[in-house]
C-alpha cells in the first residue's frame, strides 16, 4: 500500500503525462499553476488558454476531466454515502428550490438525489474557479437523477451556457461533468 504522500505524487506524475500528451510536451515540462481560488490549470504560456482541465478524487479512485476551448470542472462522489442530514445541509449550501424539491423526498431516493445534486454542484464550482465558499445557493441544478443534469437557474449568468453531464465512472460513483459552452461531447 502506498501513503497519501505517494499517492499523490503518483497521481500528479501520471495527470502530468496525460496533459503533456494533449500538449506534444514531456509531463515533465508541464508548468501547473493555481488561480487565485485554488484552481489549478495549466500555465498560459504552454496551454496558450486551449486546454483545461479538472480533478477530482474519492475513494480510492481519481477523476481526470479534460477540455479544449471551454473551462472544465469535474466531482465525483460515492453513490451510497451516506449524510446524517441531507436536508440539513440542502438549507444551509443549496439554493431554495433544491431543498424545495429534495424535501419531498425521502430515505435512499432522498440521499441519492443529494449526492447527485452535490456533485453537479460541484462540478459548476469547480468550472466557475470561484471556490465553494457561497457559491451552492448561486445556481440552481435539477435534483432528479432520473432525468438529464441540467442547469435551471443561475445568478449572474445565463444558465443556458452551462452543459452538465453525469457520466458512468464506476458503479458505485457518481460523476458529474460541468462545462460554460452550450454544447457537451463526452
Amino acid at each position: 500500500n502506498l501513503s497519501i504522500f505517494q499517492q499523490n505524487a503518483v497521481r500528479r506524475f501520471y495527470l502530468r503525462l496525460l496533459l503533456g500528451a494533449y500538449l506534444g510536451i514531456p509531463g515533465k515540462d508541464l508548468k501547473i499553476t493555481r488561480r487565485l481560488k485554488g484552481r489549478p490549470e495549466i500555465d498560459d504560456t504552454q496551454s496558450k488558454g486551449q486546454l483545461n482541465f479538472s480533478v477530482a478524487r474519492s475513494k480510492g479512485c481519481y477523476l481526470v476531466g479534460i477540455s479544449s476551448g471551454a473551462t472544465i470542472g469535474v466531482d465525483l462522489e460515492i453513490s451510497n454515502r451516506r449524510s446524517g442530514k441531507p436536508l440539513s445541509l440542502a438549507k444551509r449550501y443549496f439554493s431554495e428550490a433544491e431543498t424545495g424539491a429534495l424535501s419531498s423526498l425521502q430515505g435512499e431516493e432522498l440521499h441519492y438525489a443529494f449526492m447527485h445534486t452535490w456533485a453537479c454542484k460541484e462540478a459548476v464550482v469547480k468550472a466557475s474557479g470561484l471556490g465553494i465558499a457561497n457559491q451552492l445557493c448561486r445556481f440552481t441544478v435539477d435534483i432528479n437523477p432520473g432525468n438529464p443534469p441540467a442547469m435551471l437557474d443561475m445568478l449572474d449568468d445565463d444558465p443556458s451556457a452551462w452543459q452538465l453531464a453525469v457520466v458512468q465512472s464506476a458503479p458505485w460513483a457518481i460523476a458529474a461533468v460541468a462545462v460554460r459552452q452550450p454544447e457537451l461531447r463526452l
